[in-house]
């Protein structure tokens, strides 16, 4: 029996060392990828702009601009313009 349970502790040790090795290798090669990209995002930078009426940000891509100021939606821009 103590044969056995030396050969499980062992087992036990030798998974707990490839785990932490794997953990290691994945942070690793994150690390290298984000100082590859120069630590941009992978989808690539894009400007975020505030909602002039609810105040939530957006890209800019996707925002709707009038009289200066964005909007995230047609119905905003209608409140802002309409006063309501």
């Amino acid at each position: 029996m103590t044969y056995l349970a030396g050969a499980l502790g062992l087992a036990k040790l030798i998974l707990l060392i490839l785990a932490g090795l794997a953990v290691y290798l994945v942070l690793k090669n994150y690390k290298r990828r984000v100082n590859h990209n120069g630590g941009k995002a992978s989808r690539g930078d894009e400007t975020m702009v505030r909602c002039a009426e609810c105040g939530v940000h957006h890209p800019r891509s996707e925002s709707l601009l009038a009289a200066g100021k964005f909007y995230c939606s047609a119905e905003h821009q209608r409140r802002a313009n309409h006063g309501g």
